[in-house]
């Protein structure tokens, strides 16, 4: 059975282990969802994560971050572009995620970057997910 979206699988086993108060989630790895880690790690959602070397595919595993009171530092995380139907946007027109308090992860000519980035180097792009 081959996967049609594999980003919303990573978005979704990472929702479900905040949900479950899980501190490390595991998933197939890729290039774009190591590079959506980093962004979540440079922003504070996540802690780290590492890469581990299988046989077949290599494993992803993100280790999630939870503030002094218990609750996750994600507290939501949602798909905004799709396989069947992609969602553009321009440089202006990027989406603010919570007023600015969420960020809005965003592929562009220049590879993957939050909102604040891509209004930073001017360009828009394909907007992936919305964390905050």
């Amino acid at each position: 059975m081959t996967m049609t979206d594999p980003i919303a699988d990573m978005l979704t086993r990472i929702r479900n282990a905040t949900r479950a108060r899980k501190s490390l989630v595991r998933m197939p790895s890729s290039n774009m969802k190591v590079a959506i880690a980093e962004i979540l790690k440079e922003e504070g959602y996540v802690t780290d994560y590492s890469v581990e070397e299988d046989n077949k595919q290599n494993v992803l595993l993100v280790n999630l971050r939870y503030l002094e009171d218990g609750e996750c530092a994600i507290k939501g995380i949602k798909r905004v572009s799709t396989p069947g139907w992609r969602r553009y946007f321009s440089r202006d027109k990027i989406p603010w995620v919570r007023d600015g308090l969420g960020v809005c992860i965003v592929t562009t000519s220049r590879g993957l970057m939050t909102d604040a980035d891509a209004r930073k180097a001017n360009v828009g792009g394909e907007a992936i997910c919305f964390v905050w």
